[in-house]
């Protein structure tokens, strides 16, 4: 059988999870507890998946319960729009994609990437920024269609995902204009100068890290930080220097708020963006694979 054909055990299933006890559900249902139990355990028999945790006397969904909702929660909304179009009193839904970005990843890439999935159709965009780890998990769960990140997994933490590279840029150090006088004998330069770098999250920091010692350059580390606008923004104020590719402060440098002090050489950032593997592709997130690039 399969379970999601079972409109009830859904429906329970999403009462119980709102509500986080089995006893607040059955009175909220107007339903005994014993049968709304046995609803619960019939569906996680059929899953094959323990949906609920206890949790200080409280239930709580497991990783693959929060997945389940997730779905629960779609499949009603659906239903009632469904119900609503069929009786002509909203319009269609548009087609929709989920994209996710890193943190690290500058602001205006992400509104390129949804520039260009408005330019392949009229559709709604949902945007979620976070940590690799967590966007990773949502989008092997298939609540996300298409990752940008500057990040990739190695080994058995890959499997299952599909990258593709859309820009490999030249990594160069930035500051304000006040650090004008570190051009003159970079790299050496910038030894204990104040920096703001990213975290180990970012293979760009191992890059950083293994030029620094190849060079012999002493980094004087103030700040660290995944939140490229943040960096930028501490960078234009003078906190200290950031490594960056051009297109991530490109209107900085624009507006003379930061200057380039010296490129280094061999070090890049790549830019991916990042599919799962799934039955049914979303088709805006599959042609934004194929054609967008920076």
């Amino acid at each position: 059988m399969n379970p999601w054909m079972n409109y009830h055990h859904l429906f329970y299933f999403k009462a119980i999870a709102e509500e986080g006890s089995v006893s607040k559900a059955a009175t909220k249902l107007r339903l005994g507890q014993p049968t709304l139990s046995a609803q619960l355990k019939q569906l996680e028999n059929s899953l094959g998946v323990q949906l609920f945790e206890r949790s200080h006397k409280k239930l709580a969904l497991t990783e693959q319960g929060k997945v389940a909702f997730d779905y629960a929660k779609n499949i009603f909304q659906m239903g009632s729009e469904m119900y609503q179009v069929l009786h002509d009193r909203i319009k269609p839904l548009k087609p929709t994609v989920h994209l996710g970005a890193l943190d690290s990843i500058p602001k205006q890439i992400v509104v390129q990437l949804a520039r260009a999935a408005f330019k392949i159709t009229n559709c709604h965009i949902t945007l979620s920024e976070g940590k690799f780890d967590e966007l990773q998990r949502e989008l092997m769960a298939h609540q996300m269609d298409l990752m940008v990140t500057n990040f990739l997994p190695t080994g058995i933490n890959s499997k299952g995902l599909y990258p593709k590279v859309i820009a490999k840029k030249n990594i160069r150090f930035y500051g304000s204009p006040k650090f004008k006088n570190l051009r003159k004998n970079f790299p050496q330069s910038i030894s204990d100068v104040p920096m703001i770098l990213p975290t180990y999250d970012s293979k760009l920091r191992q890059d950083l890290d293994h030029w620094s010692k190849l060079h012999k350059i002493d980094f004087n580390i103030v700040v660290e930080s995944q939140d490229i606008s943040v960096k930028k923004l501490m960078a234009v104020e003078g906190f200290g220097i950031i490594p960056a590719a051009i297109h991530a402060v490109v209107g900085q440098v624009g507006r003379g708020e930061l200057i380039e002090i010296g490129q280094l050489h061999g070090v890049y950032e790549e830019l991916y963006l990042v599919t799962a593997q799934r039955k049914i592709e979303n088709s805006i997130a599959a042609k934004l694979k194929e054609t967008f690039t920076l």
